[in-house]
């Protein structure tokens, strides 16, 4: 399995994230992506989110896509939370997205997780893991 994080910084537009918030933030894809299909004569809302939303494990915070193209199987989402102790010893809590590539999921899978990410990082102005272990910043940096 491999895991991607989507981590809410102070500087981010939002300070807390659900499953039902990122259940939005998905149709909300889908809806800008028809647009965009619908402007090219063309079906691109199930080529940009070729997935359905299936539910998990409300307990553990997570649900899955599932996808029935031939190029594409699974991506797990859950959130969750790190807490966090700076300089001054205080604790805060730091909120994340995590979007795992089970072992039956494709290289197709792993590009849209990678689309999904970004996007999701772009929209929550957050701190983006990506698989490969580098790091990109969505959010204004002083």
């Amino acid at each position: 399995m491999e895991n991607a994080y989507i981590k809410l910084v102070p500087a981010s537009n939002v300070h807390s994230i659900s499953l039902d918030d990122v259940k939005n933030l998905f149709t909300y894809y889908k809806e800008i992506t028809s647009k965009t299909g619908k402007q090219l004569d063309w079906d691109y809302d199930n080529a940009a989110f070729p997935y359905q939303i299936k539910e998990g494990n409300q307990q553990d915070n997570w649900f899955y896509l599932k996808s029935d193209h031939q190029k594409y199987n699974a991506i797990i989402v859950g959130v969750g939370h790190d807490l966090l102790t700076d300089e001054n010893g205080e604790t805060t809590e730091q909120p994340y997205l995590q979007i795992t590539l089970p072992q039956s999921s494709t290289a197709g899978d792993k590009g849209k997780a990678n689309e999904l990410s970004k996007f999701l990082a772009k929209k929550l102005e957050a701190e983006l893991h990506l698989f490969n272990g580098r790091i990109m910043h969505f959010y204004k940096r002083k």
